[in-house]
């Protein structure tokens, strides 16, 4: 959302810049690496590295010596031979100065304060465990509430999921939403979408007979007497390796299709995987979901979305963001 928001009013190396630190960041996050991985890596680095100095022309910066810029020189190497950062942030290192430098400085004398400083960390060590072994004994009551648990899929709408991996899998909500019509025909009425009798059966007919069934004569497509189940959202299981996902680089999301969200309809836009051979953007179609129903036919239940579909734009991704863009 960033990147294309600002790539009209900044000059097109700044949108580059930015877009191949993205590629950068995303690529870094990942859990496994293999040596394609590493080269995407050391590809984007050196695109970052070659557009930045679009910030020293225009003069919006006098230098780029940043220290944590600088690091990222180092990543290829680094993850080569110690493996993935695994999420390790450059903060981290700063936030344990101020816990084992500044406050044990502020403590001591300032007279040799540096043995001073090192009795301070022993003495505080060893009052973090007897606190977190009289917690577990039920002694003490705990600091703070236990950190959530990042595979419980129940509560948050996204996280990480340790299931194995698979390409994406999606499921409906568990609770139907009421007050919706349970004929096919008479829930096309309620939504304004006339035709989705019509997709429904073709759908349908797809599904059994293993054709397309766009083409198929309408009277040759099942009828559907079932009852049909809405809802109001779907879960969607997919792997990304650059997100929090689990150990074999699962993650979740909810897709949200709402009449009312807060006041306000919420209809998401997904993607949806076309052809599985095909890698990344070029194997898929954006589309905006509309609604999500299920009904039964002989005994096996059949999920379903009815979506908007967005046209890619081009045949390849933009110049200036290194993104697909999409239209209605």
């Amino acid at each position: 959302v960033f990147l294309p928001a600002i790539s009209e009013y900044i000059p097109e190396e700044m949108t580059k810049c930015l877009s191949s630190f993205l590629d950068f960041c995303y690529l870094a996050r990942r859990n496994d690496f293999t040596t394609d991985t590493i080269t995407e890596l050391q590809n984007a680095l050196h695109s970052f590295c070659e557009y930045r100095k679009i910030f020293l022309r225009t003069k919006v910066r006098a230098h780029l010596s940043i220290p944590r810029m600088h690091s990222i020189l180092h990543y290829p190497y680094l993850i080569i031979n110690f493996g993935a950062p695994n999420g390790v942030c450059s903060s981290i290192t700063e936030s344990r100065h101020i816990t084992a430098v500044k406050k044990p400085w502020r403590r001591s004398n300032r007279y040799n304060a540096l043995s001073q400083m090192l009795l301070t960390n022993q003495r505080l060590d060893k009052l973090t465990m007897l606190r977190a072994r009289l917690v577990e004994h039920g002694l003490m009551p705990p600091l703070q509430a236990p950190a959530p648990d990042p595979f419980e899929t129940d509560k948050d709408d996204e996280g990480a999921v340790d299931a194995d991996r698979l390409l994406a899998k999606v499921e409906l909500a568990k609770t139907r939403a009421r007050h919706y019509p349970r004929k096919l025909e008479d829930l096309a009425g309620y939504v304004n979408q006339p035709l989705l009798p019509e997709l429904t059966r073709r759908f349908l007919f797809g599904q059994l007979s293993g054709e397309v069934a766009d083409s198929i004569d309408i009277d040759l497509c099942p009828e559907i007497h079932a009852k049909i189940n809405v809802y109001h959202s779907a879960i969607a299981m997919f792997y990304a390796p650059s997100d929090n996902a689990g150990i074999h680089g699962m993650h979740r999301e909810r897709i949200r299709c709402t009449p009312s969200w807060y006041g306000h309809p919420r209809r998401d836009t997904v993607a949806v995987i076309i052809d599985e051979d095909e890698p990344g953007f070029r194997g898929m179609s954006a589309a905006r979901a509309l609604l999500f129903f299920s009904f039964t036919y002989k005994d096996s239940e059949y999920p379903c979305v009815l979506v908007h579909w967005y046209n890619t734009y081009r045949r390849s991704r933009d110049n200036r963001t290194s993104m697909w863009t999409v239209r209605p």
